[in-house]
């Protein structure tokens, strides 16, 4: 098993933001109407809709959200390495606050932890390895 290194998993998860800013800009741009009913308040919906299919069902279900496959790394359980399931990845992306409060330490930790985990990797036993 060869553990994704911090550059790509960095940049995948860039990517992933991108699909997220994507959706921002259709959504502004899309011209629903700003009026008070207007479809205008669907648009965080949409946008949370778009991260959640990405990172969460198709990140869950493959293990590779579309960062992830574009920089050929997958996210699988520790033991198994079996994907996680979208619930799952849902919660390892809540419990990349542990990465961050902790003045943003955890998200650096693939550099030097030995399994290249960061904080949420450990809290929900998964790992990020080659694809």
């Amino acid at each position: 098993m060869s553990f994704a290194g911090w550059p790509a998993r960095a940049a995948a998860f860039l990517v992933d933001l991108a699909v997220v800013g994507a959706a921002l800009v259709l959504v502004s741009f899309s011209g629903l109407p700003d009026s008070d009913g207007g479809l205008a308040k669907l648009a965080p919906y949409l946008v949370i809709a778009a991260h959640g299919i990405n990172r969460w069902y198709f990140g869950g279900r493959s293990g590779q959200s579309l960062g992830r496959h574009l920089l050929g790394i997958k996210l699988v359980y520790e033991r198994g390495l079996l994907p996680i399931g979208a619930l799952q990845a849902f919660l390892r992306d809540v419990a990349h606050a542990a990465d961050t409060i902790v003045f943003y330490v955890g998200w650096f930790f693939p550099l030097w932890d030995a399994k290249k985990q960061t904080f949420a990797d450990k809290i929900t036993s998964t790992v990020v390895v080659k694809a």
